[in-house]
């Protein structure tokens, strides 16, 4: 793993040079420098370029590799849950109901309040959080989670928000709905230092509790009869796994919309490495999925300045084919 982090941290500040206006990696260090000794961000102190780099582009390269490290995550929990390779974070029906959350926020006239920022996450995440409880209620039966009904819940409760959603955005104004639009395929906004320093500990917090299930998913990949004579509780380790990755989820969509295929095509590159002990590949996976959001982000940033790509955008254009590579390996090998 200290590989893996000495990677990250370089891999960050190579992507702290780029944007409309280059700062060198030598500069870049000594405005960080200059910010932790002076306790300060304001211009006066670090001058215009360190605006720039320390508002702007550092949290919002940060906020990219947690979103990254949790949707990584999730997908490698998920896949070992649902025994589906073909799952991700948003199998739940929460990234909707996440997404749904921040729609009629803004078509209530939200994102037009000085509290916006703050406020939208919270509504997103509410969506989000109300999504889990219809999901699990949909799915679970005389105190049992089913996977297929789980899955069938998730499906089903996607397709009612994602008509919804639909139907909010289009009865918006249209600056409101434009903007919707652009934040519901993906985008990441650098957060204030305290906002992010609370989500920070939550998703920190949410992913040390998804490590500490490493080897019950071990055990759980062999099968739920073999997982049960081995002495493992699988109806209640289901159940964290689903109610963990469904809080993460929500609280990742609330604050960058619905950015795909990281979690699926992460958690296969890293297994395909590295192997399938989850103990490993939780923690690899998180840090190559920061890694991995964090250059789609700057590409999304720089390809064509002044004007943003959505980051999902880049991430489906990236995902895609090797989604399409899988169904077809997949069919070649079980025909």
């Amino acid at each position: 793993m200290a590989p893996l982090v000495v990677m990250s941290v370089a891999l960050l500040l190579i992507c702290l040079q780029f944007g409309t206006q280059w700062i060198g990696l030598t500069q870049i260090i000594d405005i960080v420098g200059q910010a932790l000794r002076e306790w300060t961000v304001e211009s006066e102190h670090i001058g215009t370029t360190g605006v720039i780099l320390i508002q702007v582009r550092l949290p919002r390269v940060l906020l990219g590799f947690l979103v990254g490290a949790c949707l990584a995550s999730v997908g490698v929990v998920l896949q070992a849950l649902l025994r589906n390779p073909l799952a991700d974070p948003y199998v739940l029906g929460v990234s909707s109901g996440a997404a749904l959350g921040v729609a009629l926020a803004i078509l209530l006239g939200v994102g037009t309040t000085v509290v916006a920022f703050s406020v939208l996450p919270l509504c997103g995440f509410a969506g989000g959080l109300l999504s889990l409880v219809v999901v699990y209620r949909m799915a679970v039966s005389y105190g049992r989670l089913p996977i297929h009904a789980l899955l069938l819940a998730g499906v089903i409760l996607n397709a009612i928000f994602s008509a919804m959603i639909m139907f909010v955005t289009s009865i918006m104004e249209p600056n409101r709905s434009v903007g919707t639009m652009t934040w519901l395929m993906g985008t990441l906004t650098a957060p204030s230092y305290p906002a992010l320093a609370i989500l920070a500990c939550y998703l920190m917090g949410g992913l040390f509790l998804l490590l500490n299930q490493a080897r019950r998913l071990n055990v759980l990949t062999l099968g739920e009869e073999s997982a049960r004579s081995l002495g493992i509780d699988t109806e209640h380790v289901k159940r964290v796994i689903y109610v963990l990755s469904a809080l993460i989820t929500g609280a990742v969509v609330s604050v960058s919309g619905m950015i795909g295929f990281v979690g699926m095509v992460i958690p296969h590159a890293v297994r395909f490495l590295l192997g399938a002990d989850h103990r490993l590949l939780l923690p690899a996976s998180a840090c190559i999925g920061g890694m991995y959001l964090v250059i789609a982000d700057t590409l999304a940033r720089t390809l064509l300045t002044p004007t943003e790509i959505p980051v999902g955008i880049v991430t489906a254009l990236a995902g895609g084919p090797f989604f399409i590579y899988l169904l077809v390996w997949r069919k070649d090998r079980f025909a």
